[in-house]
């Protein structure tokens, strides 16, 4: 979903997704909901040492002024969260690429996730210890707040009382959430990263289950919204980290196809269908007049063009005009995660400043297979007992 910039801070861009802009409004009503003011006026009454009159809050457009002052106030602190991860990823040198607000909070998205566990921990850690900050600074206002100042009194205390409650609530180890992570640094302590992220990822499928298990037997929607999400990251990240596991020490070079096959830009697609046909591929580089590689064509771009006109439409109307282009040092994970954001399948590789083959997400899969195929076979031979003349044929694998 679309995202739009509202500021930046210490370099970092904030941006505020569409689904946040939609929810706030919905947001403030169950906050300024009259069941919301009555149960948090008894709760802060009790923090401030003082007596608000429920009767001033709910009268005429208050509670929706309390609603949208809260509902702000509470994103701000989602800001001040996220932000409070930054400073400690920028203390360690790490890269904060941006902080987006969205219905479920905050995401500050890193270039890349430390492996380090003590880097993750204070990083993690880092958000909830901030809301905990912000809930106190709260309550000390509350203590100096008039009582004259009903809406303002309401609002702060009820900042304090959530950003504590989200902080407590941030700490449950249910992978992606901070405390999930905080769970897998310790973990990762005194086991190997990707096996630490697979239990912290299995602890947080687990969470989201209960959280689903009890939305639908209390009704409550955005907990049943929770549960999908925490789903969907935990296990997100857990193939994430294991694919980086497997692709440890490889480059682009080691997978990629060598022999790129062309096509000249003038060509038809017609004889683009023939030519994948003879040689078995379904990707060409789409070369000019002088033979400057300048585009790629592939297998998907057929499907723009209907079959009556492949006879007349060249290659260079249908072809992905300034691909991707990587380089044949580079990581392999780092190139696969390149593809994804750029939403395709194919990229040019270069070495030494000219086009020496292209990598595709199926080369990606065959060195995929192949690799984990070989940490089978790895695991068995270092399973079979060995005797003293190096016979192993009577215990198999």
């Amino acid at each position: 979903m679309r995202s739009y910039r509202l500021t930046s801070i210490w370099g970092i861009p904030i941006n505020i997704n569409i689904s946040l802009i939609v929810f706030l409004p919905i947001l403030a009503w169950l906050i300024g909901s009259g069941q919301q003011i009555t149960l948090y006026a008894g709760i802060i009454d009790g923090l401030a040492g003082s007596s608000l009159d429920v009767a001033v809050l709910r009268q005429g457009t208050t509670p929706w002024l309390i609603g949208a002052a809260a509902a702000v106030g509470l994103f701000v602190s989602v800001t001040l969260h996220e932000l409070g991860h930054s400073w400690v990823a920028l203390r360690y040198g790490l890269t904060i690429e941006s902080i987006t607000l969205w219905i479920f909070g905050g995401v500050a998205s890193m270039a890349s996730i430390p492996r380090e566990w003590n880097r993750e921990f204070w990083i993690a850690i880092a958000g909830p210890i901030t809301s905990v900050l912000i809930g106190v600074v709260c309550y000390i206002l509350l203590q100096i707040i008039p009582t004259s100042l009903p809406i303002v009194l309401f609002v702060v205390g009820w900042l304090a009382v959530v950003n504590v409650t989200l902080a407590i609530f941030n700490l449950v180890p249910a992978f992606p959430m901070d405390g999930g992570r905080v769970f897998r640094a310790l973990l990762a302590r005194t086991r190997p990263y990707g096996q630490a992220t697979r239990i912290a990822a299995r602890v947080g499928v687990i969470f989201a289950i209960v959280f689903a298990v009890i939305g639908v037997f209390s009704f409550n929607v955005i907990l049943l919204f929770v549960a999908l999400f925490i789903y969907g990251a935990a296990t997100s990240e857990s193939r994430t980290t294991a694919l980086e596991d497997l692709l440890v020490g490889v480059t682009v070079a080691d997978i990629m196809k060598r022999d790129l096959r062309t096509i000249p830009a003038t060509s038809t697609v017609a004889e683009f269908v023939d030519q994948m046909l003879v040689d078995r591929r379904t990707e060409f580089g789409v070369t000019d007049e002088t033979g400057a590689t300048v585009g790629i064509v592939s297998l998907q771009h057929l499907t723009d063009v209907d079959q009556r006109n492949r006879a007349t439409t060249p290659v260079a109307d249908v072809m992905a005009e300034e691909p991707l282009t990587v380089q044949a040092t580079a990581d392999a994970f780092d190139a696969l995660v390149e593809l994804g954001a750029s939403k395709t399948s194919y990229a040019l590789v270069e070495e030494g400043g000219s086009v020496v083959g292209v990598l595709s997400q199926a080369d990606y899969a065959s060195a995929l297979e192949l690799r984990r195929g070989i940490g089978t076979v790895g695991e068995r031979e270092q399973s079979l007992p060995m005797t003293g003349t190096g016979d192993v044929s009577a215990s198999g694998p």
